[in-house]
């Protein structure tokens, strides 16, 4: 189907692949991993022909159809949500008026030779038509729309009126919609909620074309792809497998890499210590130099650096009481801008014990961010109320967490600047252990992207003696490796935690309570998650 084939590429001075080959064959379903910066979104661009490899080539066949969904949406205004979807794909109404014309010569005489090549022309026309979904393209627009969270209420609300996360949203529904032999899709599950995750999951598993996507969810991955492509070390390394077993199998061939490395030193130091030894006699001339020669010729095997954990001791934080948050007949109801009164949720019940990992979950809009804003006096609840234990101590994360960053700081001035009474040191270990090592701890504020904002005011948070951590969709933004590193500190975090998270293999790690909003009323499940999504399976 696609043919990556040698491909090198790079930008000035840094090279980001060399000889890098792969291949997307038919209905193949691919992740493609590897570390920011490594070349990722431009694989993507070479394949779509934005850009040109450096050396080597791609092919394809010459009607193949490519669907890419980016970051980088185009402006939309003037349709509504259904008709910007349906306007994806252009090809349908474009038949249909030449599908109409044919017809009309058809009902005009004509010889024989002439009728035969129109109707060849209408035979090849019906079939692009059915193929491109022509038949129901306004029904499967507005199937596709839902799926991801966008209701028959605003499929005819103008695409300016919906904020930047929805248009994401609409971007990645008209790809869909297109329905094309190769689907590039680069962070998908960006900006979706997890009913909007898992209803792309079932799409893509059943969607029939090939698929090369980039992913920060790991369960999402998992659940599709059925090979890897990474790009890391300016190489190109293709995996059998899902990410799970990418994951064993790097680890394995690293193993190997480090085993066949020290065999080969062990090699070179032999003839090295041969030709140094015997350099000097003449009656040993030709052995030196065929050993020599027989140096020069191998190539030497480079084993590619590891990024280091860095452990770090999170403070101890005061042991509070039993009983940490303690919620009784809580509801809360919003004023909209037109003065009208939302009930978000009333009637809620809840203690929330030391120890506990709550996982907060509910459809879009059920009030998840109200619930934990509630719960740490951001807002006010409208009835009920809640009471927060003694010598509890809250750490707070929300989107709006990284408005608070000052954009003309360094992330270690920044950092530092909450923790005056901290060693640089202690400071430079705990960036470390949110990968922010060396010189990037100099990086301004305000050259950071939104996942690296995030993990410097996580690291804030979490190096505070606090035993309540309230996180509001704290993995949002953060690719594969910088989630574990949270996981991890999650894990180890000797306090209470409440979480609203989209990412499902993050709540299968920690939870041990599900807090789930519901139709305004709030339903709890003391299990894990696993137990909980059984649970919720069997009703």
């Amino acid at each position: 189907m696609v043919h990556i084939s040698n491909i090198s590429k790079g930008y000035g001075k840094k090279t980001l692949y060399k000889n890098g080959s792969f291949q997307i064959n038919p209905g193949e379903k691919i992740g493609l991993v590897g570390p920011n910066g490594a070349g990722k979104t431009t694989i993507f661009r070479i394949i779509t022909g934005e850009e040109l490899p450096d050396e080597g080539r791609i092919s394809k066949p010459e009607r193949t159809v490519v669907g890419y969904f980016s970051q980088n949406i185009e402006e939309m205004k003037g349709r509504s949500a259904l008709e910007e979807v349906k306007a994806a794909v252009a090809r349908v109404p474009e038949i249909q008026a030449r599908l109409q014309v044919i017809e009309g010569r058809l009902a005009e005489p004509m010889e024989d030779d002439e009728m035969q090549k129109i109707l060849e022309e209408y035979g090849e026309l019906q079939a692009e038509f059915e193929r491109l979904g022509g038949y129901d393209l306004e029904s499967r627009a507005a199937e596709i729309l839902t799926g991801l969270g966008i209701g028959p209420d605003d499929y005819n609300r103008p695409t300016e009126s919906f904020s930047g996360g929805w248009k994401m949203r609409i971007a990645l529904a008209k790809i869909l919609a297109l329905n094309p032999d190769v689907l590039l899709m680069d962070e998908p599950t960006n900006h979706l909620d997890l009913e909007s995750i898992i209803w792309l999951e079932a799409w893509l598993t059943n969607f029939k074309g090939s698929l090369l996507m980039t992913s920060h969810d790991r369960e999402f991955m998992n659940r599709i792809v059925s090979k890897i492509v990474e790009v890391a070390n300016n190489a190109i390394t293709v995996y059998g497998g899902n990410y799970d077993f990418y994951v064993r199998e790097r680890e394995i061939r690293r193993e190997q890499l480090i085993a066949a490395a020290k065999r080969q030193g062990d090699m070179l130091a032999k003839e090295e210590e041969f030709i140094a030894r015997f350099a000097a006699r003449a009656s040993h001339a030709a052995q030196v130099q065929s050993r020599v020669k027989k140096l020069e010729k191998i190539d030497r095997i480079e084993i590619p650096l590891e990024e280091k954990a860095i452990n770090f001791e999170w403070p101890v934080p005061p042991r509070g009481g039993d009983e940490v948050v303690k919620i009784e007949g809580l509801g809360k109801i919003w004023k909209t801008s037109e003065g009208k009164e939302k009930l978000v949720f009333r009637g809620a019940h809840a203690l929330v014990k030391r120890m506990d990992r709550v996982a907060v979950v509910g459809v879009n809009g059920a009030g998840k961010s109200t619930l934990l804003k509630v719960v740490t006096g951001q807002t006010d609840p409208s009835e009920g109320k809640v009471t927060v234990g003694a010598s509890v101590e809250v750490g707070y994360f929300s989107q709006n967490s990284l408005d608070v960053l000052d954009p003309k700081s360094t992330i270690l001035d920044e950092v530092y600047s909450r923790m005056p009474n901290s060693s640089i040191g202690y400071v430079r270990n705990l960036l470390g252990a949110f990968k922010f090592s060396g010189d990037e701890v100099e990086k301004k504020i305000s050259v950071l992207s939104g996942g690296e904002k995030s993990r410097v005011v996580l690291a804030t948070i979490l190096s505070r003696p606090v035993n309540l951590l309230v996180l509001d969709e704290p993995t949002n933004h953060l690719d594969i490796q910088s989630r574990e590193v949270l996981l991890d500190a999650i894990k180890n975090f000797p306090g209470t935690v409440m979480i609203v998270s989209h990412d499902r293999h993050f709540l299968r790690e920690i939870t041990t309570r599900v807090f789930e909003l519901d139709k305004n009323q709030l339903t709890i499940t003391d299990g894990t998650w696993d137990y909980y999504q059984q649970k919720k399976a069997s009703l």
